[in-house]
């Protein structure tokens, strides 16, 4: 017998699951050993598995392989004259001896290292190399052989050098289209990091949207507004996230609006009888220009007419956020005509007056970092500073008709510098292509005197690569959009261009021009608006109407609808309506009946005219007076000569 356990439970009973704690517990399965797994063994089969299907696939292969080398023997055996044939016994044997000696190095190799190498054996290239033992790990076919790569890379490197070679073959110019903004000047142009809208701003003082998705084919704006009333606009830019923009204007005031034309901000206007610039809120005079900050969410730079450069955020429009103050080498005031922000954002540089250009740190607001003082000519205008997409060079449309580009890293002299740009305009600007290695500006002319030119340059050499003539006005505005490569212009004559390619260019204007121009439906500028009423009474709710069309048809047939309303009287009024000298009846009595002058004949004649049917039917006034009305007598008329003879004697003396 078995002895009894501490709970008086034997011992087969103690060991198994209790039923009543399985009962208590829910399930049945309460009180077994939970099944373990191994997971190292597990890895362990599924790695080996994987190396006899890779060994499998590789031996497959190589019979292929052997197979094919036999063909080939054969056929060069057969092409072969019979004299040869020694020399292949001799071959055949080579052959059999190198496979029995290969053989039984595999065979002596396989002993000795049986533990160290399982799978198939390595490659004639792979074998002569040292063996690593990172590549025992790796599962799954073979890297393909070190020649293909190198002969890709040789292909890739010379396609790469055919592009650097042709940076000119990179132009969107294929293809254009014109939207027509205006008959003045477009002085700026602003796109938004998408590509998905444009905003042109010009002297007329209007901005105008374009939306590229939803125009067709008659490219028209969308919307368009007038932010400044009347300041000619300067400059127009997007924020780095496109929900707002910078409105430039002639006025001492930036302004930011949304994507949709509605105020966000408006900057205050600092004190002009104050001497010291920095202790203004705002600035005192005309702005030039503005900029967004390329990393930093709501912050932009202006400059303007009183010698500074001042920095704003939006959410702060009643104090500028910094003050910078350039100054002459004799620490004079001088006028910045142009601004801009680095690549980082981390330098303001500004071009002046006295053609100086100078360059700050953000954050540092006394001293220039850069200070060239002979960078163009001085007295001429500035128009334009931008930097390259690596952020080490700057370049500068001068007023002086000159385009020069800076290394900032020695900020010595001009790189390069062309000449022979004319400009007339104050925002005549200059842009980088996408790939940095181009650079583009436009040309003015006079009126009558030639077309407006597009002039690209290439970055390394400076040399005049490209030129595109756009139209028979000045080119003012430039801009290459780097996600969409399609070049926005903007010209004197109040055209807005964009140039694109349906290969090289994304979006844009591609989506626009093929869209065919919507016709007007006169359905739609007939029939009236639907007022929805739905809670109304079933007596006073209005028809729905289903189609325009219908609702035409029916206001055809109907004889009020379709009658052809009066027009305006002009005059006195006819037919019961009362003309337009008043409304009351005295007014129509006064000016329609005592004064109706219609009748231009002699009033004598059209009394007599009736005389003869009065006569002979008397109807109103004969009947009255028949007894007692003498008989009628009418005086007759006398020439002018029977009256020159009655005439008294005395008379005749007078005269």
């Amino acid at each position: 017998m078995e002895r009894p356990g501490p709970s008086g439970v034997t011992g087969s009973d103690a060991s198994g699951p209790d039923p009543q704690l399985a009962v208590t517990m829910g399930f049945t399965g309460f009180g077994k050993k939970a099944r373990t797994f191994d997971l190292e063994a597990m890895f362990e089969q599924t790695r080996r598995t994987a190396v006899e299907r890779s060994r499998k696939t590789l031996e497959a292969r190589e019979k292929e392989e052997e197979m094919n080398r036999e063909k080939e023997l054969r056929r060069q055996s057969e092409d072969l004259e019979p004299t040869s044939s020694g020399s292949n016994v001799a071959r055949d044997c080579s052959k059999s001896s190198s496979r029995d000696t290969s053989s039984s190095e595999s065979e002596a190799s396989s002993e000795s290292s049986d533990d160290e190498l399982i799978g198939p054996p390595l490659p004639l290239k792979m074998a002569e190399e040292p063996v690593n033992h990172m590549e025992e790990d790796i599962l799954g076919p073979l890297p393909p052989p070190l020649g293909e790569d190198v002969e890709e890379d040789d292909d890739d490197d010379d396609d790469d050098s055919e592009e650097e070679e042709n940076p000119v073959q990179k132009i969107p110019d294929s293809h254009e289209i014109t939207l027509k903004h205006g008959t003045k000047t477009v002085s700026a142009l602003g796109l938004d990091p998408s590509g998905a809208r444009l905003v042109t701003g010009g002297y007329d003082y209007d901005v105008k949207f374009w939306d590229f998705a939803g125009m067709d084919a008659s490219f028209k704006a969308f919307r368009s507004l007038q932010p400044c009333e009347c300041h000619q606009i300067k400059s127009l830019q997007y924020s780095n996230t496109g929900d707002m923009i910078l409105v430039v204007s002639g006025s001492s005031q930036a302004k930011v609006i949304d994507r949709d034309g509605f105020e966000v901000m408006e900057c205050i206007k600092g004190d002009q009888y104050i001497v010291d610039m920095a202790n203004t809120k705002g600035h005192t005079a005309m702005l030039h220009t503005g900029s967004w900050h390329p990393k930093i969410k709501g912050e932009f730079v202006t400059c303007s007419n009183d010698a500074t450069v001042r920095t704003w955020e939006v959410e702060n429009p009643k104090k500028q956020k910094n003050v910078f103050k350039p100054r002459t080498m004799q620490g004079k005031k001088v006028i910045p005509t142009t601004c801009t922000y680095s690549r980082d954002g981390n330098l303001i540089a500004a071009a002046c007056q006295n053609g100086s250009i100078q360059i700050w740190d953000r954050n540092l607001t006394v001293h220039p970092k850069f200070h060239y003082k002979q960078a163009h000519d001085p007295g001429t205008d500035t128009s334009c500073v931008t930097f390259s997409y690596d952020g080490n060079v700057l370049a500068s449309r001068g007023g002086d008709d000159t385009l020069k580009l800076w290394d900032i890293r020695q900020f010595n002299k001009p790189l390069f510098s062309a000449s022979g740009l004319p400009t007339m305009f104050p925002m005549t600007d200059c842009c980088f292509s996408p790939d940095d290695k181009l650079i583009v500006t436009g040309t003015s002319v006079q009126r009558g005197c030639g077309s407006g030119k597009l002039v690209f340059f290439e970055r390394r050499t400076f040399q005049r690569v490209y030129e595109i003539d756009i139209t028979d006005a000045s080119v003012v505005r430039c801009l290459w959009h780097p996600k969409l490569n399609q070049i926005m212009v903007g010209t004197g004559n109040g055209l807005a261009k964009v140039y694109y390619d349906p290969n090289k260019s994304q979006r844009g204007a591609k989506l626009c021009v093929v869209k065919t121009q919507r016709k007007a439906k006169q359905a739609e500028t007939l029939t009236q608006d639907y007022i929805i009423t739905p809670h109304a009474l079933p007596m006073f709710r209005e028809p729905r109407q289903r189609s325009t069309r219908k609702q035409l048809e029916k206001d055809r047939l109907d004889p009020l609808k379709s009658h052809k309303p009066e027009p305006p009287v002009a005059g006195p009024g006819r037919g019961g309506r009362v003309g337009t000298h008043g409304g009351t009846l005295s007014s129509y009595i006064v000016k329609n009946i005592a004064l109706d002058k219609t009748d231009d004949s002699n009033p004598r004649e059209a009394i007599l005219r009736h005389a003869k049917a009065a006569e002979d039917n008397p109807y109103w006034v004969s009947p009255a007076y028949s007894k007692t009305q003498p008989k009628t007598m009418f005086a007759q008329v006398e020439s002018d000569d029977e009256e020159a003879k009655n005439e008294p004697e005395w008379k005749k003396r007078k005269i």
